[in-house]
C-alpha cells in the first residue's frame, strides 16, 4: 500500500505529489529531501525510515521518485514500480527533464490514477494503459545524448536525408491520437559505458564495460522482430565461435520476452515489441576490453619558478581516423592554494575553466577525430608552492561520447520482421559508448 508518491528535482523542488490516503502531511516531502541530501550521492539509501514510514525511492536523470508507505510490503515491489513509472514518462512524454515533467504533469497525474487506487497498484501495463490516457503530451525541445547526426540506417555514415531525425530520440512513443505527421519507426540502440582506471605509469589498472541494447518502438501494432547479432559473439571465457575476432561478454542477461530459440546455433533474437521502451540484453564485460582504448593523456607536472606550476596535458584519440569522439572534458584537480590559472591550448575550439568552488581545471573539446593529438598547458600561481603541493595535482578525470562506436565489438548483423507489412516501417540502428568513469592518475 502507498501512501504517498511525489517527484523531487535535483535542487528538492517538488515537481509531483499526490495523497493517495490523507493520513501524512506535505512535510514529509522537505523532510525526505534533508535526509537523502545529507548523505553522499552513493551512499544514499535506497529504503529509509522516519516516524513509522519507510521511504522507498529511484533516483533517473537527477530527479527523485519517491514513494511513502506505512507497510512492510517488499520493497523491491515499490522499486519495480517506480522504475516501471519512469518508464512510462519517459514513452508517453518522450524524455525526462524538470521541464518535461512541468509541462506534462497533468499526463503524469492521470497515468498515477490509472496506474493506483487508493494506493494500490492496479497495472502498468502499456496496453492497458493506453486504452484510458487521454491527455495529449507537450512535447518540450529535445535532448539527446546520442549524436544522430552522423547515425545513418544499420549504423552506416549516410546522405542528411537518409539520417535518423534527431528529434525521434526524444519524442513521445505513445499517443492517444493518430497522428499523421510521425512515421512509423523502430530504433535499436546499442549502448555501452566504460570504466577505466589508468596508473600514473600508463598501465591499465581496470577496465570494464557495461553494455545493453534498447529497442524504442514506434509502432502500434508490430510483428516479430528479429534481430541478427555478431556471429562471433560469446559469453564466458571458453566459448568458441566462428572465425572472426571474437566479441566475448563475461555475463549476458535477456528480457523475458525475448525468445532465445534461434540464439545458440545463429546469435538471432526475436521479439514482439509493443510500443515504447525495451531494454532486450545486458551484457558486461571486466577486467579488459578486446579494442584499444579511446584516449590516453600524457601529463607533466613541474615547478616553473618559486610560486608558480606548469601542468602540460597531451591528449592522445586512438581510435580509427573514420571515427570521433564528442563533447570531451578533462577535470583536473588543483592545489588548493591555487590563486589563478593561466592557459595555452593548441586549438581555438578548445575552452579551459578555472573553478573556484571545487579548485580544478574543466579543459573542453567538442569534438575530436581518431588519430589526432590535443595540446593544453596551464600555469597554475601557488603563493606557497611546495613539494607537496605536486601531490594535490589530479588525477585527471574525463568524460565523453563516442558516436558509432562500440568498446566491445559488438555489431548488428540485421534488423528484420518476420512478415512482410504493407508499409515497411523505417528501422535504425545506432550505437554509442559513454564514460561511465575514466580516471588517469599522474
Amino acid at each position: 500500500m502507498i501512501a504517498q508518491i511525489f517527484i523531487l528535482s535535483a535542487k528538492g523542488d517538488r515537481l509531483i505529489y499526490k495523497d493517495f490516503r490523507g493520513e501524512a502531511n506535505t512535510e514529509l516531502v522537505e523532510t525526505f529531501y534533508k535526509k537523502v541530501s545529507a548523505l553522499p550521492r552513493d551512499q544514499a539509501p535506497v529504503v529509509m525510515m522516519h516516524e513509522g514510514l519507510h521511504f522507498i525511492h529511484v533516483r533517473d536523470s537527477g530527479h527523485y521518485f519517491v514513494i511513502s508507505t506505512p507497510s512492510d510490503s517488499s520493497p523491491f515491489t515499490f522499486i519495480e514500480f517506480l522504475n516501471r513509472l519512469v518508464g512510462l514518462i519517459k514513452d508517453y512524454c518522450g524524455g525526462l527533464n524538470e521541464k518535461t515533467i512541468r509541462l506534462n504533469f497533468a499526463l503524469i497525474y492521470e497515468l498515477l490514477d490509472e496506474m493506483l487506487d487508493f494506493g494500490y497498484i492496479q497495472t502498468t501495463s502499456t496496453d492497458i494503459l493506453k486504452n484510458f490516457i487521454q491527455t495529449e503530451a507537450v512535447v518540450a525541445k529535445p535532448f539527446s545524448l546520442l549524436d544522430l547526426g552522423s547515425v545513418g540506417l544499420f549504423g552506416a555514415e549516410t546522405q542528411q536525408s537518409k539520417v535518423a531525425p534527431g528529434a525521434a530520440a526524444s519524442r513521445p512513443v505513445l499517443s492517444s491520437r493518430n497522428d499523421q505527421g510521425f512515421k512509423n519507426e523502430i530504433f535499436l540502440d546499442a549502448i555501452e559505458r566504460l570504466t577505466v582506471v589508468i596508473g600514473s605509469n600508463g598501465s591499465l589498472m581496470k577496465a570494464d564495460i557495461y553494455g545493453e541494447l534498447r529497442l524504442k518502438s514506434f509502432l502500434p501494432n508490430c510483428s516479430e522482430v528479429r534481430i541478427g547479432l555478431t556471429e562471433e559473439f560469446c559469453i564466458g571465457k571458453s566459448e568458441l565461435r566462428g572465425y572472426g575476432t571474437a566479441v566475448r561478454v563475461d555475463e549476458c542477461l535477456f528480457h523475458e520476452s525475448v525468445k532465445l530459440d534461434e540464439f545458440e546455433s545463429n546469435r538471432i533474437l526475436k521479439i514482439n515489441p509493443s510500443q515504447g521502451e525495451l531494454t532486450l540484453m545486458q551484457y558486461q564485460i571486466s577486467d579488459g576490453i578486446p579494442s584499444a582504448l579511446p584516449f590516453h593523456l600524457f601529463p607533466t607536472v613541474e615547478r616553473h619558478i618559486s610560486s608558480k606550476l606548469r601542468v602540460y596535458l597531451k591528449l592522445r584519440c586512438d581510435l580509427s581516423p573514420k571515427s570521433q569522439a564528442i563533447n570531451i572534458q578533462c577535470h583536473l584537480p588543483v592545489p588548493k592554494g591555487v590563486l589563478s590559472v593561466s592557459q595555452e591550448l593548441s586549438s581555438p575550439d578548445q575552452s579551459a575553466e578555472f573553478q573556484h568552488s571545487t579548485k580544478s581545471v574543466l579543459w573542453s573539446i567538442p569534438r575530436m577525430r581518431g588519430g589526432s593529438q590535443l595540446f593544453a598547458l596551464f600555469k597554475l600561481e601557488i603563493p606557497r608552492l611546495s613539494s607537496s603541493s605536486l601531490l594535490e595535482v589530479g588525477p585527471v578525470s574525463m568524460s565523453f561520447e563516442l558516436p558509432m562506436h562500440t568498446c566491445s565489438g559488438l555489431q548488428i548483423r540485421f534488423l528484420r520482421f518476420s512478415t512482410l507489412r504493407p508499409a515497411l516501417p523505417h528501422r535504425w540502428v545506432r550505437y554509442v559508448t559513454h564514460s561511465d568513469s575514466y580516471i588517469i592518475r599522474m
